[in-house]
């Protein structure tokens, strides 16, 4: 089934990996989708309820410092049971947050990920002048014969795409 979508990747952004370095690729790629999950994130999650959430979260450690430093034990145990439905809160959010989203980015993810590594399984995209950590810890987890100064597709796509995703959140003044 996947080889049929490869194929129809193949057609239409063939020539563009054929022709073009690697490194724009990806990085195209990754700015691309990047900030379509980011859009996707944006318009599926209730904005509203998140900033609340975060406002909430953050008057509650406002009082529980302030209690603490008081050592007010009433008002601690209060708190206690305002953190336990502070808690009830994030865990709905969260949930409605993660799931709606990744039903649909990640089917996209695989499918991206899976088709570029048919052309960049082994290719350096980014080669640092040092050893980075990060690019051993990419390595180490993909199972690549990549060395530790050089990065790959999929490392290169996750930097691009977050990045991405962090611009285009801050401009949507998303949470």
């Amino acid at each position: 089934m996947l080889e049929g979508v490869y194929l129809a990747l193949d057609k239409l952004f063939g020539p563009l990996v054929m022709n073009a370095h690697p490194l724009w690729v990806v990085t195209l790629s990754g700015a691309i989708l990047g900030g379509f999950f980011t859009l996707v994130n944006h318009f599926l999650i209730d904005q509203e309820k998140m900033k609340k959430l975060q406002k909430m979260s953050k008057e509650f450690q406002k009082e529980w410092k302030a209690a603490q430093q008081a050592k007010d034990e009433k008002k601690l145990r209060k708190l206690q049971q305002k953190q336990m439905e502070l808690l009830k809160l994030q865990n709905e959010v969260m949930k409605d947050s993660m799931f709606k989203p990744m039903l649909f980015t990640m089917p996209i993810f695989f499918i991206f990920s899976g088709w570029m590594r048919r052309w960049y399984v082994e290719t350096a995209i980014v080669k640092s002048p040092f050893n980075f950590f990060l690019f051993d810890w990419f390595h180490r987890f993909y199972h690549s014969a990549l060395p530790a100064n050089e990065l790959g597709y999929i490392g290169w796509y996750i930097l691009t795409s977050m990045i991405v995703g962090q611009v285009l959140r801050k401009l949507l003044d998303s949470y």
